[in-house]
């Protein structure tokens, strides 16, 4: 069963400009409903399957975030009901995006994941490729997408010099496209970085969205 005292120490610490994303891959639907009744109602998961089995078995009113790497294959499954994409890492994903949410008649939020992390095991885009993206001129046609800003996974180490230095140098760039002139479905409000043993070095960096999983409902 999740902690409900350290989800409950967690959500009061938090600045009230920062929102947490209990990552409840892997867990049961009765481990889900003990977080929801502490008034948690966005949740994050891995794999598409499992979200939308979780998202048919569970209340409605949960804000159901996919925060694992997304094949365009499978799109189509959450389409109809996910709140908020983490992980884009290609305009060949962005359009398939955007090709489902034409179909199911609403805007899909997605964040572009960068690449921050000194290990080759993460996904995401370079800075460069980010920015390429954002202002090429295919960005703007793709008019059932918003990029809601940026998200980030630093390098799996206990040298917080390092993951400072990387949450650092993301929460930069997020400042830096976010000054210049956006096209119309980028808005830049959410810097996604941080989980359950690095979110209070994310939060001092910059980030303004978390991801909780194994501090909540304990390892897998």
């Amino acid at each position: 069963m999740p902690d409900t005292a350290v989800y409950y120490s967690i959500i009061n610490a938090l600045p009230p400009h920062v929102t947490l994303v209990a990552v409840s891959k892997t867990k049961s639907v009765s481990d889900i409903m003990a977080v929801y009744a502490c008034g948690q109602r966005t949740f994050g998961e891995n794999k598409v399957q499992e979200l939308t089995e979780k998202y048919e078995q569970l209340p409605k009113d949960i804000a159901w975030h996919l925060i694992g790497h997304l094949q365009t294959n499978k799109v189509k499954y959450i389409a109809p009901f996910v709140a908020l994409i983490h992980a884009v890492d290609s305009l060949k994903l962005l359009q398939e995006i955007n090709k489902q949410a034409l179909k199911n008649n609403r805007t899909i939020n997605c964040l572009l994941q960068i690449y921050i992390a000194k290990e080759e095991t993460k996904f995401g885009l370079y800075q460069e490729e980010a920015e390429n993206l954002i202002f090429s001129p295919t960005m703007s046609e793709l008019t059932h997408i918003k990029i809601c800003g940026l998200m980030g996974m630093a390098t799996n180490t206990n040298d917080t010099s390092v993951i400072t230095q990387e949450f650092k140098q993301l929460k930069d760039f997020f400042d830096l496209i976010r000054c210049r002139k956006l096209p119309a479905n980028c808005d830049f409000t959410i810097l996604s970085m941080g989980m359950s043993g690095d979110y209070q070095t994310a939060i001092t960096c910059g980030s303004n969205m978390i991801r909780i999983g194994s501090s909540i409902f304990g390892g897998r």
